[in-house]
């Protein structure tokens, strides 16, 4: 990805308890991203929120299970994002719960390899 495409993040909102199979939703949608070569993928955990369901979760809350909410940015060129979100759409529309994904246009100033 270089800085002067014209670049994209896409934002799925969803719970830390959504699965995919016996795997964590999170987890598999960040190796899908990996295994597409996409640009970058993070997940930031969430400590309180609601969405459709109008239900909240919060660290405050006990609970049996930690129902947390989650965000998992994905980010680059707009043509993968479009196509990568056509790879992942199953998936989500598994999801019993609510499921939000957005998508915005980003600048990126600098994209570095690291060393492995």
């Amino acid at each position: 990805m270089d800085t002067l495409s014209k670049t994209q993040i896409m934002r799925i909102y969803l719970s830390s308890t959504d699965k995919f199979k016996n795997a964590p939703l999170f987890e598999t949608l960040v190796f899908l991203a990996k295994r597409n070569h996409m640009a970058g993928a993070t997940v930031i955990k969430g400590v309180m929120g609601f969405g459709a369901s109008s239900a909240v979760t919060s660290t405050r809350f006990w609970s049996v299970s930690e129902k947390l909410p989650m965000i998992i940015e994905i980010i680059d060129t707009e043509e993968k994002i479009s196509n990568f979100f056509r790879i992942i759409k199953p998936y989500l529309e598994k999801v019993k719960k609510g499921i939000t994904v957005s998508v915005e246009q980003v600048q990126v100033l600098m994209y570095k390899s690291g060393v492995k």
